[in-house]
């Protein structure tokens, strides 16, 4: 299927987490190969272990062996969690084009070359999955979902129809511009969206199928996590080189309606002569001046941190193994 996509020449780098799917490796690793057969341009598939408690390396390792060095094992030393995870496989990535995928089987790798075919041929940056025929629980998964959806589109300004799909395309130069952290990975097309613009950004359906091994790791607490997230993903895309605007604007607006509180009463005290030492307005209106200062201070403080961020050199969210050599040579599979 993938020789009758015509895709201009690139290298591909297929990225799949793994945290305890010991059942799903050896499957997902075949699957891969049987949806790029005939595939005209290298690729590789790197298999990241986030810490697995179960034989998920081992099974990987045999997987490998099997298909040869283009299946390539990256393994962290502890569980890291999914944004990690992915990060690091997105660093291991060689290829110009880089697509990421779960490791539970419900996202198929039929859909890869036309997600590729699309990224060049439209010349886009992003090709986002959009799973329009979910197989979840309705009340666990589907629900929150499309909230989360429609809260992280209306407030990043990014439109897609479905932020938790993990199949996505992308430009590799583009992607590794961006650095992943705590559980971000849902927003990755909004982080997208700060080093390129949302109209190199698009979405493609694809397969979805239920689970059939495993234990899925996501449950109805996600949604809260994901409004915390959101809550974060908007003061970065909005105030990211400018923090300092943002708390510096609450600090200004507090102190100013304090001033003129303050103004006010004291024009009651001294021409009024009125006693104004019992009126909680009093202590409202210097709570309000002190919380307005600090705001501002921090305001400050957080252009320095700003400032020292974008200068430093990159901190990586994870800590890695050494890559096992499996082989001798470039490690890329080619179709003869």
């Amino acid at each position: 299927m993938s020789a009758a996509i015509s895709i201009p020449p690139h290298s591909l780098s297929i990225v799949v987490p793994f945290y305890n799917e010991e059942d799903n490796i050896a499957p997902l690793v075949k699957r891969v190969h049987e949806a790029l057969v005939g595939y005209e341009h290298p690729w590789e598939l790197v298999l990241v272990d986030d810490g697995s408690s179960d034989a998920t390396v081992e099974r990987a390792l045999q997987s490998a062996k099997e298909y040869g060095p283009h299946v390539r094992i990256v393994e962290l030393t502890r569980n890291f969690k999914q944004t990690a995870a992915m990060q690091a496989g997105i660093d291991a990535a060689r290829g110009d084009v880089i697509v990421t995928m779960d490791g539970d089987l419900q996202n198929d790798p039929i859909d890869i070359p036309r997600m590729v075919a699309r990224l060049l041929n439209e010349d886009l940056d992003l090709v986002a999955g959009w799973r329009q025929n979910r197989q979840d629980g309705l009340v666990l998964r589907k629900i929150p979902s499309k909230i989360a959806n429609k809260l992280i589109a209306r407030m990043t300004g990014v439109h897609l129809r479905d932020y938790g799909c993990s199949l996505k395309a992308f430009r590799g130069s583009v992607i590794k511009s961006v650095r992943l952290y705590g559980e971000m990975h849902r927003f990755i097309p909004a982080w997208l969206a700060t080093v390129t613009t949302p109209r190199r950004i698009a979405q493609e359906p694809t397969t979805h199928h239920a689970r059939t091994a495993g234990v899925s790791k996501y449950g109805i607490s996600r949604t809260f996590r994901v409004i915390l997230d959101l809550i974060a993903v908007y003061f970065f895309m909005r105030f990211r080189a400018r923090p300092g605007h943002f708390f510096g604007g609450i600090g200004l607006v507090l102190t100013a309606l304090s001033g003129l509180v303050l103004t006010w009463l004291g024009w009651v005290k001294f021409g009024l002569g009125e006693n104004i030492g019992n009126r909680p307005l009093l202590i409202v209106a210097i709570g309000g001046l002190i919380a307005g200062v600090h705001f501002v201070t921090t305001g400050v403080l957080a252009e320095l941190l700003a400032r020292i961020y974008f200068e430093s050199g990159t901190i990586r969210s994870y800590a890695a193994r050494p890559e096992r050599a499996l082989a001798a040579d470039e490690g890329w599979h080619k179709s003869a």
